[in-house]
């Protein structure tokens, strides 16, 4: 049945399965990003600063960026399906000992161990995706399974948020660890079982993939937008309600914005960036640094900051479902370690534009810290951007491995 379910098409022409690994994406997004929205309800409970608590956000980036390319090859030989089931399952555990838990450590410890497990399907989603869509719509297949990790800003962190402030931030945490349980179940019945004819796992193979410069310059790309949105949306909380004046009960609202912005960010990136990839970065490119900058000086005002949010959202992850494509792309027959280390890549930046974001709040600047780091960020990103169109225009074409059939993973 589940090889039946993958090649079937949807009516957009990609394989049903694309949906379905949105839908994982969809959970590993809501936890990723949820913790932003909870911050000052984890800080009182804990009797912690928003801070410190922030660095639940910084450990789960670290986890993912270790986690990523460790759990790509240490799964290689592993059917990807199977894969897949067990970062859901392993996901759920790690929930709830984050629900049930009260001690700092642990629950650091916990967010780790889940951000290991998304960084694992993050990593086997993207190649699985890729696969499953012909070579022309494979940018728009990524587009798809991102576009779940945004879906959770619109729809995920917001009814989180809201739960955490009516029931307590554990409720959330609960939620999610019974909906990845079940979903585990669904992708292994729902995945098609891997190829006969797939070639075998080689990690010798995967480092070679790492040999090209353009892989380099799309991860560097890839910590570079992370680190500029997400330094100033790690911290949005202190952001809305010291500069902008809006109560913690209006925060939830925000972050939908965000939410729906990211969400179509992500799909039209995907759409647009099938045909000009380079003109879709190079606009994000501008338009995050134009935003934040504008966030530095207008965030007092409660209306330019939640527009200027929302557009954070659209041009922040626009970008993406390119970076993510190119590098498969550009790693050539062994695509599974960079897609892990576009994972580890955006991460990395999450690390460290959040970590000094952290340092910054805490100086005069306030809440208005981390919108400069951000700012500050988002003017490297022309560097790897501009260096990889020059690579592009004097490397010889790069010729597409073979592959499965577009209705196989």
């Amino acid at each position: 049945m589940s090889a039946q379910v993958q090649s079937r098409p949807a009516k957009s022409g990609l394989p049903l399965v694309t949906y379905v690994l949105g839908a994982g994406t969809f959970l590993m997004g809501t936890t990723e990003f949820i913790t932003a929205g909870l911050l000052p309800e984890v800080a009182r409970d804990l009797g912690i600063s928003v801070a410190n608590a922030g660095m639940m956000i910084t450990v789960f980036a670290i986890g993912m960026i270790v986690g990523s390319p460790l759990m790509a090859i240490a799964t290689l030989w592993l059917p990807r399906r199977v894969t897949l089931s067990l970062a859901l399952g392993i996901f759920a555990i790690g929930h709830v000992v984050l629900a049930a838990s009260s001690n700092l450590t642990l629950l650091l410890g916990a967010r780790f161990v889940t951000a290991l497990a998304t960084g694992a399907f993050w990593s086997v989603a993207a190649v699985v995706a890729a696969r499953v869509a012909d070579d022309k719509a494979s940018v728009r297949a990524m587009g798809i399974v991102q576009a779940g990790g945004m879906l959770a800003v619109v729809l995920g962190v917001p009814l989180g948020a809201f739960a955490g402030q009516l029931m307590g931030w554990r409720g959330p945490f609960w939620a999610l660890a019974v909906l990845a349980a079940v979903s585990a179940v669904i992708v292994f019945r729902m995945v098609a079982p891997d190829d006969a004819n797939r070639p075998l796992p080689s990690v010798r193979a995967e480092l070679a993939g790492l040999r090209n410069l353009r892989v380099w310059l799309v991860l560097a790309s890839c910590a570079i937008v992370c680190g500029s949105s997400l330094a100033a949306y790690s911290f949005i909380s202190p952001l809305l309600t010291e500069n902008a004046g809006l109560t913690s009960a209006m925060i939830p609202f925000v972050l939908v914005g965000y939410g729906v912005g990211a969400f179509v960010g992500s799909f039209l990136g995907g759409h647009y960036g099938s045909h000009r990839p380079y003109v879709v970065l190079f606009v994000s490119a501008t338009m995050i640094f134009l935003v934040l900058a504008a966030l530095c000086f207008f965030s007092h005002g409660p209306i330019p900051t939640v527009v200027l949010v929302a557009l954070l959202g659209l041009f922040g992850m626009s970008t993406n479902p390119i970076l993510i494509s190119m590098a498969v792309r550009f790693a050539g027959q062994a695509p599974t370690l960079a897609s892990a280390l576009t994972t580890s890549s955006f991460n990395l930046g999450t690390a460290i534009g959040s970590w000094i974001a952290g340092i910054a709040l805490e100086t005069f600047l306030g809440a208005t810290g981390p919108v400069v780091v951000g700012t500050v960020i988002a003017v490297l990103y022309f560097i790897p951007l501009g260096l990889l169109v020059a690579k592009e225009r004097t490397a010889v074409p790069l010729r597409r491995s073979p592959h499965p059939s577009p209705n196989r993973a």
